[in-house]
């Protein structure tokens, strides 16, 4: 007995354009992700180097001349130490013949060290207040200074005047130092000292709630009672002798190792400890003199605890976390941190400020190198695009005036004599049931006469019928299964008659002498391939009138170029020409591309042949109508170009004419229209930057500035194709938002190459409203 299974159907296997299409969706998202995310850690990047350089937040106004009857006398008439015990102030003076000498405003990479080795020579130790930012820009300084014996306070991170910041700004300019000397040498400290601050008496009704707040935290605040003034350069005299205490008091010294050129206090400081030893001053840190103040305490009264640094036992600021005051070692970049009474102020970094002062070192280290390496580029990309600006300009002129010259050395410019014989036409048709009647008329209308070829791929729609029922008698349809762009122009090229294939696509209209324009060059016998001037007929849009702007600038000034370097890389899909023969000796259209028309045209090249540009043949083709069209189309072309360039990457090491490609060509359109445009966003990038927190008229201006040249660049394109100059009106537009749309394009083309994706062939959705070109304004 024999059993049949019912026969359910055979699923069709996947084509191979299916296969690539479902890869290409399932790496879609990642490939956006992985953009974005790159977008992100660029703008997370400048930001942070932003703040940094207190370009971002920065607030530089500095309360002077306030009133100060909020201020409690025994707080304006007492000495620079001022710590807060349950709230009730206290200050404290620094013992007789006792220096604490103060640092402000560093580290920084150069004067620091300098500082620090002239105190190291000496045997002593200071106490450095530290701007957090320049702590995370020179975390190996601070690490090497805590290491000598020396004590670090805050002087905030951004260095701005507290008493016109919010209780929140105050907090977060605190804990973020703290971050960054946790990150760079394993500890956090108590003291504090406010930016412009100077003696205690010059504390007002405005700082002084700051002071309280900061007291509360469990800060000590430092003053200072003998400022060297060495920030105004007076010389190495008058900064050792405004340094000097005077009636052998005690003093807390005020000095700068940041700030600008301290050479004069590096100068003064190896005299000036020198001379203050010789008259029996001692040094030490505001720790050490608040230690001896606390051990005298006890002597006179027999009485009390050490505060360490001032606070009672457990009252630690935020961040200030782990440690003892007095004794122990902590702990930083995994290196034991020996503390002493000269270091009370240091509490050991661990856990979550640790780990978090750490990441915001390593965050700083990428951003300190990441955007000094983007400005170079920023500067490269500037200059490759003005400099390619100019070279346009100057070859363009140079081949309009060759090419349409009249008299003069050489006579009236001529390719030689005029070609007249028939050429085949080949018109690759999917789904243009909406364009292909306006295409064939046009050819109909043709000064030169032609074979028309419709090869009609697979089409779903009535595309062949439509053809077929103009009847036309030079036109031949042929039917073949959908396979491809490159395979039906194969299909037109075997079965052409003769031996010039003019190729062009199934939604344009070509003017009456377009073929007759563009086969006129094959008079020279060492041409193989023309490339025609393709405009944009649906141009009376936003869009279209983008994409007008750049088919002109880039047909009138890029293709002239590359045609007068003899390094063409592109004839247009849209309207092109090719001796039969040499299409053939090549392998035809390829596929292994989606820029067909790239990969042949480097072949071309690479086969011996010349490919030049005739600007007289003009056909007029409808551009993609919406931005996703627009997205799909530039995206296919970026990728297809890449794999081109990649293809036939092994020109670059060829000898003769491939060889001359591969040195000259391919290196301008690697470094014109892919290397220069995905860096070219870093213009926009910093121009914004600029605008909004640096300098708004001069970032304008150089926008602006950049903008003229374009502008420039755009008119002469315009006036060498006779374009009407109205559409430059938008031209600013197009910089604001359809170059960044390109530039994204392209970006995400080198995403998709790098990650090794693959396209589909796109089908843009046609409306069949470009007609002839008289209809065209």
């Amino acid at each position: 007995m024999t059993t049949t299974t019912p026969s359910r159907g055979r699923r069709r296997a996947p084509s191979k354009m299916e296969r690539a299409a479902g890869k290409a969706a399932a790496l879609q998202k990642p490939r956006v992700i992985l953009a974005l995310l790159l977008l992100l850690g660029l703008t997370s990047v400048m930001l942070l180097d932003g703040y940094l350089r207190s370009e971002i937040g920065n607030d530089s106004r500095v309360r002077d001349g306030a009133a100060y009857d909020k201020v409690p006398e025994k707080i304006l008439d007492g000495g620079p130490i001022l710590t807060f015990n349950n709230g009730t102030a206290k200050t404290q003076s620094v013992p007789k013949k006792t220096i604490v000498l103060t640092f402000d405003d560093g580290p920084t990479g150069e004067w620091t060290p300098q500082v620090l080795k002239v105190l190291e020579e000496n045997d002593i130790e200071a106490t450095f207040f530290m701007v957090g930012s320049m702590v995370s820009r020179y975390p190996s300084v601070v690490k090497n200074l805590v290491d000598q014996g020396n004590e670090v306070g805050i002087h905030t991170f951004t260095h701005v005047d507290l008493s016109y910041q919010s209780t929140a700004r105050l907090k977060r300019e605190l804990l973020q130092t703290q971050l960054a000397l946790a990150g760079a040498a394993g500890v956090t400290t108590t003291l504090f000292r406010a930016p412009y601050s100077s003696e205690i008496n010059a504390v007002d009704n405005y700082s002084w709630p700051v002071y309280q707040e900061i007291g509360g935290l469990g800060y000590t605040s430092v003053f200072v009672n003998t400022d060297s003034d060495d920030w105004k350069k007076p010389g190495v005299s008058k900064i050792v002798q405004w340094a000097t205490p005077k009636k052998n008091k005690g003093a807390i010294v005020l000095m700068h190792d940041a700030g600008g050129d301290r050479s004069q206090t590096v100068k003064a400081l190896d005299t000036y400890i020198k001379k203050m030893k010789a008259k029996g001053y001692t040094f030490t840190t505001v720790s050490g003199a608040q230690a001896k103040l606390n051990q005298a305490a006890r002597a006179s009264s027999g009485a009390g605890q050490a505060a360490g640094a001032g606070q009672r036992a457990g009252q630690q600021p935020p961040g200030a976390t782990g440690g003892t005051s007095g004794s122990g070692t902590a702990s930083g970049s995994g290196t034991a941190v020996k503390i002493n009474s000269a270091q009370a102020a240091h509490r050991t970094a661990t856990g979550t400020t640790l780990y978090e002062g750490k990441a915001l070192i390593w965050a700083v280290a990428v951003a300190e190198w990441v955007v000094p390496a983007l400005s170079w580029f920023l500067v490269v990309v500037g200059v490759a695009v003005m400099g390619r600006f100019g070279m346009m300009l100057i070859l363009a002129r140079r081949h309009y005036r060759q090419r349409n010259r009249k008299r003069g050395r050489g006579g009236k410019f001529s390719w030689g004599p005029t070609v007249t014989r028939p050429v085949t036409v080949i018109v690759p048709a999917y789904n243009e049931k909406e364009c292909i009647a306006n295409t064939l008329k046009s050819l109909a209308k043709s000064t030169h006469p032609i074979e028309i070829i419709v090869v009609d791929d697979g089409s779903e729609d009535n595309t062949s019928e439509i053809a077929e029922s103009l009847g036309m008698p030079n036109v031949r349809v042929i039917r073949q299964e959908n396979a491809g762009k490159p395979a039906a122009l194969n299909n037109g090229v075997r079965n052409a008659s003769y031996d010039i294939v003019v190729m062009m696509d199934g939604d344009t209209v070509f003017e009456p002498d377009a073929v007759h324009q563009l086969v006129q060059p094959f008079a020279d016998p060492e041409i193989g391939a023309v490339a025609g001037n393709a405009k944009v007929g649906n141009r009376n849009t936003v869009i279209g009138a983008w994409q007008h702007i750049e088919y002109v600038m880039g047909f009138n000034l890029d293709r002239r170029m590359y045609d007068l370097l003899r390094c063409m890389p592109t004839i247009p899909g849209a309207i092109g020409a090719f001796r039969r023969d040499a299409v053939l000796e090549v392998g035809g259209m390829s596929e292994d591309t989606l820029a067909e028309d790239t990969d042949i045209t480097i072949a071309m090249h690479r086969a011996g042949w010349r490919v030049v540009y005739q600007e007289h043949a003009k056909a007029w083709t409808e551009a993609p109508g919406s931005l996703k069209q627009l997205w799909s189309q530039r995206y296919r072309w970026s990728y297809g170009t890449m794999q081109a360039l990649w293809k036939h990457r092994k020109s670059l090491t060829d000898k003769g004419p491939s060889g001359r490609f591969g040195r000259v060509g391919m290196p301008l359109v690697v470094l014109f229209q892919i290397v220069t445009p995905v860096f070219a966003p870093l213009i926009d990038v910093f121009t914004v930057y600029s605008m909004i927190f640096v300098d708004f008229q001069a970032a304008l201006l150089a926008w602006l500035a950049v903008l003229a040249v374009q502008l420039v660049c755009a008119a002469y394109a315009f006036r060498l194709d006779r374009e009407k100059y109205r559409y430059l009106a938008m031209l600013p537009l197009q910089q604001l938002a359809y170059r960044q749309m390109m530039y994204l394009v392209l970006i995400h083309s080198c995403v998709t190459a790098l990650t090794g994706g693959r396209l589909r062939w796109q089908k843009l959705k046609r409306t069949g409203e470009v007609g002839t070109p008289a209809g065209v304004s």
